[in-house]
């Protein structure tokens, strides 16, 4: 066994009082059967299940590329969101993290945890995009991040920016999700694993490549 000092620890600043500075949203519920759904859902959620019926088909599931096509449908439709598309090995990392059974699909629960997350997030690009240029670019950035929850310290805002920004530190919408839904899933995996709220967690090799191979 060895010690973990989560990377993404480095997000909270020295000052704060550690990981809970972050605020990830509660996971998606355990996937129910249909009639447990069907009693139990209120008109908000049945109208919502109903929509995600049209768009999985009957399966009730959605892979990687039907993620893709929802996604580039919808966004596509918005002409105050600069984005070169989400591409498919952004979906499937986004499904990886958002998967909490492993099957490699989106279940209902799952989906709606993501879109609705995705709602949020926009609220918040738009806020930060001050000049309505399309994209954030890295002095709005740090600000957007915060508020959407996650606080970061300036070497971890660094390194973000090398992964999901152009060269000049500007940052488009589908890279923007892309980058707080890993952000989202890796906060909530490690508050999971710090079971004495310590800010560390303890994991062998084969749990390590687990969490970071999938995702």
């Amino acid at each position: 066994m060895f010690m973990v000092k989560l990377l993404v620890k480095g997000i909270v600043d020295a000052a704060t009082d550690g990981i809970d500075q972050f605020q990830p949203s509660d996971p998606p519920p355990a996937r129910r059967p249909q009639v447990y759904a069907e009693q139990h859902e209120n008109d908000e959620e049945k109208k919502f299940r109903r929509i995600f019926q049209q768009l999985a088909g009957e399966d009730m599931e959605v892979c990687p590329s039907e993620l893709m096509n929802i996604l580039n449908k919808i966004i596509g439709s918005h002409a105050d969101l600069k984005t070169d598309g989400f591409c498919i090995e952004n979906c499937r990392s986004m499904v990886a993290v958002m998967d909490s059974d492993s099957t490699g699909k989106l279940g209902f629960h799952e989906f709606k945890y993501l879109w609705e997350n995705i709602k949020r997030w926009q609220v918040v690009y738009k806020q930060f995009d001050k000049d309505r240029s399309g994209i954030i670019s890295a002095t709005e950035l740090e600000g957007a991040l915060k508020a959407a929850g996650f606080p970061l310290s300036d070497p971890l805002f660094k390194m973000i920016l090398r992964r999901y920004s152009d060269e000049h530190g500007n940052m488009d919408f589908d890279n923007y999700i892309g980058c707080l839904v890993r952000l989202d899933a890796m906060c909530r995996a490690f508050k999971t694993l710090d079971k004495d709220n310590n800010g560390t967690i303890k994991v062998n090799v084969e749990e390590w490549l687990q969490l970071t191979m999938y995702s």
